[in-house]
């Protein structure tokens, strides 16, 4: 279970948790990145003497759980402080462990005739059930056989957080925590074949104690909905995606839970729109495109516009694509924006799939083809089909953790708008401006024209929140800015650059997006930190969105970056898509 990062290692885990953020700052400025590297390297080597206890306990393991051993199942002893056993799955995903968590809670109490109704708890990656305080022997025993089939944890929670280390369900431990906490987080852990994705009890089901109290039960602690309950307050049946906005919405139906009727009404904050998903992405080594390409010479005013590396695919769609699906199971649909171009592994006959061709976006065919992102970003609103509400990706973005749709949307419909620290420089457009930085200036003069206000910062290299009316309100209000840049083949200085940036400046505005946080990470494979950046992103997985972009390539590393890129995102995202074909339909 070992990944080779020594980012992950549970010695320096330790280090990051017992030494403050500030003192690691200033030991890293003062030792060199390769002595830091080396000493993470060897307290790696160290930890794998731990591999002997691991492998004593799955042993055990086999002889306490024979049955998982039989028709595929399988078992696998992690490292680290806790001694946990994984189940194995090969489509390990945090909605998967979720609902599996909750299956098991519930049928175990339904089993054992124990009362119970699910809530809207703070977390919605999490399950919530309640349960009467005068049930809770019932429960512990109910708890003690959960671990005969298969291992399952124990968490006692303060408020939201668990505390101290999870004990196994059975075991001593295990036996006195449903004694005396309030709450307790049931589930099990889960890990890809290759213990790259290890899921645990994040995605655990909570189980609250309500306490009897002048002809009420009373919650433990806070939840969504409502602090306490008539002792006979009615119990209806919902689907489970009523309780949380991390569901599968469009994809299968869930199974039903039984509530009570304040938890199954909608509240306020939830997203009840559908939510779609639009991909632009070109192959730059298919002979035809760079045919179509060179017919119109060398393309760009400037360098970066001609830089090879902005067409380089080193397949960071595929890993988008499960990024997608593992953290956003909400999405109703994804269009990918091609020309004339599709990867060889993508099922494009998949019902959630689209594959939208440039001239089935631009109404005038002399404007194609187009080698320039503005132009086509410029048209997206006009995707067939496309929701009101959707995001926007380029390939090289990759949600990094679940989210829910009100990460990105406000359920009034406003959208979530990720400023950069990064500014627009305030000078005048000059010849050797980039082609960002003029697209930035041009859209600084119109917002300045149109609304009295200067754009200063850009955008986060993060998922674009947009609605496409007013995509169409800024095509309509800008006209021949718009017109101009949908008919630049190349990037040129007289672009604007809509879903990136003149959108959300736009909508906020006009009251129609809000500026709002993401927990961000930007990558850049030219750095020669790169290495230990994804090493530290992999173990962490503490970003709800990243970039992995290529800015200034010089042509020689390409095959290397390429080979390090491909081993951090298969490690980041073991489980293929359903938008991807079979292995054996690809050869």
């Amino acid at each position: 279970m070992n990944t080779g990062n020594p980012e992950a290692s549970a010695a320096v885990g330790a280090y990051r948790s017992l030494v403050p953020a500030g003192l690691r700052g200033r030991i890293a400025r003062v030792v060199p990145p390769r002595l830091r590297t080396l000493l993470k390297q060897v307290l790696r080597r160290l930890h794998v003497f731990g591999a002997l206890t691991r492998l004593l306990r799955g042993l055990r393991a086999r002889r306490r759980w024979p049955h998982l051993f039989q028709g595929g199942e399988r078992l696998a002893a992690l490292a680290g402080p806790g001694a946990r056993i994984a189940l194995v799955r090969p489509t390990v995903s945090p909605l998967g462990l979720r609902e599996a968590n909750l299956e098991l809670v519930v049928t175990a109490l339904e089993e054992a005739g124990v009362d119970y109704f699910a809530i809207r708890g703070a977390s919605d990656y999490r399950s919530c059930l309640a349960v009467a305080e005068a049930d809770r022997a019932r429960v512990a025993r109910v708890l003690a056989r959960l671990a005969e089939h298969s291992p399952v944890y124990l968490h006692a929670c303060r408020g939201q957080a668990a505390q101290g280390r999870a004990v196994l369900c059975g075991s001593r431990p295990g036996r006195r925590l449903p004694r005396h906490a309030s709450v307790l987080r049931i589930g099990m852990v889960w890990s890809d074949p290759a213990g790259s994705l290890v899921l645990g009890l994040e995605y655990g089901c909570d189980l609250e104690f309500w306490q009897r109290r002048e002809g009420r039960l009373v919650a433990p602690r806070p939840n969504r909905v409502t602090e306490d309950v008539a002792l006979d307050e009615p119990r209806v049946t919902v689907p489970v995606s009523r309780l949380t906005g991390f569901a599968a919405l469009h994809t299968r139906r869930t199974r039903a839970v039984r509530t009570i009727r304040p938890c199954a009404e909608p509240l306020p904050e939830d997203v009840r729109f559908p939510i779609d998903v639009v991909y632009t992405w070109v192959d730059g080594n298919d002979p035809a495109w760079q045919q179509r390409r060179a017919a119109f010479g060398p393309g760009g005013y400037h360098t970066e516009s001609a830089n090879a590396a902005r067409y380089i695919s080193r397949d960071e769609l595929r890993y988008s694509l499960r990024a997608l699906e593992q953290n956003a199971p909400w999405v109703r649909h994804v269009y990918l924006v091609t020309d004339r171009q599709r990867p060889a592994w993508l099922n494009d006959g998949h019902p959630r799939l689209t594959v939208v061709d440039h001239s089935e976006i631009f109404d005038d065919p002399a404007a194609l083809p187009t080698f320039n992102s503005h132009a086509i970003e410029s048209r997206l609103h006009h995707i067939k089909g496309l929701a009101e509400h959707f995001l926007y990706f380029n390939d090289d973005m990759f949600l990094g953790r679940p989210v829910t749709p009100q990460d990105f949307f406000l359920s009034n419909g406003m959208t979530r708008t990720f400023f950069s620290p990064s500014q627009v420089p305030r000078w005048d457009l000059t010849p050797g401006d980039r082609p960002v930085d003029a697209a930035g200036k041009n859209n600084r003069r119109l917002l300045m024209d149109r609304f009295g206000t200067a754009l200063v910062q850009k955008l986060r290299h993060a998922p674009y929140a947009l609605r496409r009316s007013v995509l169409q309100e800024i095509e309509q209000e800008f006209a021949e800015e718009h017109r101009r840049t949908s008919y630049s083949r190349f990037r040129s200085p007289t672009d604007i650059s809509v879903p990136s940036s003149l959108y959300h400046y736009y909508a906020y505005l006009t009251g129609r997006a809000v500026p709002s946080q993401i927990a961000f990470a930007y990558l850049d494979l030219a750095k020669p930190e790169i290495r230990r950046r994804l090493g530290i992103l992999l173990a962490r997985r503490d970003r709800q969105a990243f970039c992995i972009n290529d800015t200034l390539s010089d042509g020689h590393d390409t095959a290397r970056q390429t080979a390090m890129l491909r081993t951090f995102l298969q490690a980041y995202y073991p489980v293929p898509s359903p938008f991807e074909r079979k292995e054996r339909e690809t050869r």
